[in-house]
């Protein structure tokens, strides 16, 4: 297992011994002194080759200074408006592609300090977490096996820069003054290491991460943050209470659903913030099975709500000035004699009745009922769902984005901007339920569970129906986060989300670095 740490400051090492990575922007490095680098260079890597590997080093490339101890990586000097100003794309490939697999490395990151967090969760989702090689390597690899135990140091060195059009509307000075303090790396540290735990728990395979594995990660999380146990409804309970949602696409398998509710209730707080995760810990389609090649990768479907524990974490941490809550939809969307069927009706806690024509439409079911418990037992007044809900999201607004839709314009483009700076990129989709809820009309329910015409808007369609059963005269606001797609790069997690929601909420915690960062204000 790889173990991560951020510090400020260059210390003295050797690259013979301990590999070390330079990277950042071309303007960035070029800042740097001969004397604020030597210390990990020397003797090996001389001032010239220094110099030459800056002149010489492509953007998005990588050059050896020192044979397998030494590399410069330069990320790209432009970028689009669309794009994160940390570049924090390019910077995970370059980390990827430059790391020794050695006992012990460093990492030498050059940025700005507005850029700094989004950097650091770049690099640490370069080095994931789950793993179940045995440790020989397979014939087919090109890739060696890891060392058991692997320690990379990422040492952070800030440099002022003129910023970009999007760091408007941040803390000028927490983020212009060119220190990172104790409690800021803190910061730093814990979301860092709550994207790993989220993009663990996203590529542990359902055989392991099942739905009472899942139950105890959250318990686990409750009991290292000191919080109260989490509220657990699960199985019968869940009909019982009227979940006909989580309960209906989950009784088909061995492992009961379940709906799990952790909270932090800060003292004197005004507001309260709910984050609802779905957490479907395999997706078969149910009886509207999917093909054999849509099927592979779908343990992954529980991402959202692994974002949201992950998140919860970090934000704790950083002591929160609201009521905060994260509530985990997790179920199996298996096949079996009591698996629900195409045709059957269920009534969701809201009360509303649903016409099932499509099992595969899951998650919108489940996060139905997580959305309206945070309202109506948590007394939530911002409700920010989390979900892979749509293959569609990924045609909308591509492999990068996540596709969001909120019934604020405020909380709507705090979420755009909270993504160029978490590097957690969003897009807005259009939000017209006049347009877009018919989709759903039923003759016999209140509502189908799956669009008309699918051409339509159908990430837009898919936000509108979860929306629905809160109500769309909710007069709090409401965002949905639709991540089916950034939720993956290749084969592995990336643990997305959990930066986004630590950023956007910023503003209610008690972290310098957050609240400098949070377009909320």
């Amino acid at each position: 297992m790889s173990s991560i740490k951020f510090r400020w400051g260059l210390s003295a090492s050797e690259p013979e011994q301990t590999p070390v990575l330079f990277v950042g922007q071309p303007a960035h490095l070029s800042a740097l002194s001969w004397q604020d680098v030597r210390c990990k260079l020397e003797p090996r890597v001389t001032e010239e080759v220094w110099r030459r590997g800056l002149a010489v080093t492509s953007p998005g490339d990588v050059s050896e200074l020192w044979p397998r101890g030494a590399a410069l990586g330069v990320l790209p000097p432009r970028r689009s408006r669309h794009t994160a100003p940390s570049r924090n794309h390019s910077l995970s490939k370059i980390v990827k592609s430059a790391l020794r697999s050695a006992a012990e490395e460093y990492i030498v990151l050059v940025c700005r300090k507005r850029d700094v967090l989004a950097s650091a969760v770049a690099i640490s989702r370069s080095v994931p977490l789950y793993s179940a090689r045995s440790g020989s390597t397979p014939l087919n690899s090109n890739q060696p096996a890891p060392p058991a135990n692997t320690n990379l140091t990422v040492e952070i060195f800030i440099v002022n820069h003129e910023g970009d059009s999007e760091d408007e509307g941040t803390n000028a000075h927490a983020l212009t003054d060119g220190t990172l303090s104790n409690e800021e790396l803190g910061t730093i540290q814990d979301v860092a290491d709550s994207v790993r735990l989220a993009a663990r728990i996203t590529d542990t395979p359902a055989n392991i991460m099942d739905v009472d594995a899942f139950v105890e990660e959250a318990c686990k999380v409750a009991k290292k943050l000191d919080i109260a146990e989490p509220t657990v409804i699960r199985g019968e309970a869940l009909a019982e209470r009227g979940m006909g949602g989580i309960y209906g696409v989950g009784k088909a398998s061995t492992k009961p659903p379940a709906l799990v509710s952790l909270s932090y209730m800060a003292p004197g707080a005004t507001e309260t913030v709910a984050w609802v995760g779905k957490g479907i810990v395999y997706d078969t389609g149910g009886l509207s099975i999917k093909a054999r090649a849509s099927m592979v990768g779908m343990k992954g479907d529980c991402g959202g709500a692994a974002a949201v524990l992950g998140a919860f974490v970090a934000v704790v941490r950083a002591k929160p000035t609201v009521n905060l809550h994260a509530v985990l939809c997790i179920a199996e969307n298996s096949v079996g004699p009591n698996a629900t069927r195409p045709d059957d009706i269920h009534q969701l806690y809201s009360g509303r009745t649903v016409e099932i024509n499509n099992t595969d439409a899951e998650g919108r079911l489940v996060l139905s009922d997580g959305v309206v418990y945070a309202r109506r037992d948590l007394k939530a007044d911002t409700i920010v769902d989390v979900a892979t809900l749509t293959g569609a999201q990924g045609t909308a607004t591509g492999k990068y984005h996540a596709a969001i839709i909120s019934n604020a314009g405020t909380l709507e483009r705090a979420c755009v901007s909270a993504g160029l700076r978490s590097g957690d990129l969003t897009h807005a989709l259009p939000y017209a339920p006049e347009l877009h809820f018919t989709e759903f009309c039923s003759h016999v329910a209140d509502m189908k569970n799956s669009v008309a015409d699918r051409n339509n808007a159908q990430p837009s369609c898919a936000g509108l129906f979860i929306l629905a059963h809160l109500g769309f005269d909710f007069p709090g606001q409401w965002l949905h986060v639709d991540m089916a797609a950034p939720a993956h790069i290749g084969e592995r997690a990336t643990g997305y989300g959990v930066c986004l929601l630590s950023v956007l909420f910023g503003k209610y915690t008690n972290s310098r670095l957050l609240k400098a960062l949070s377009p909320l204000r």
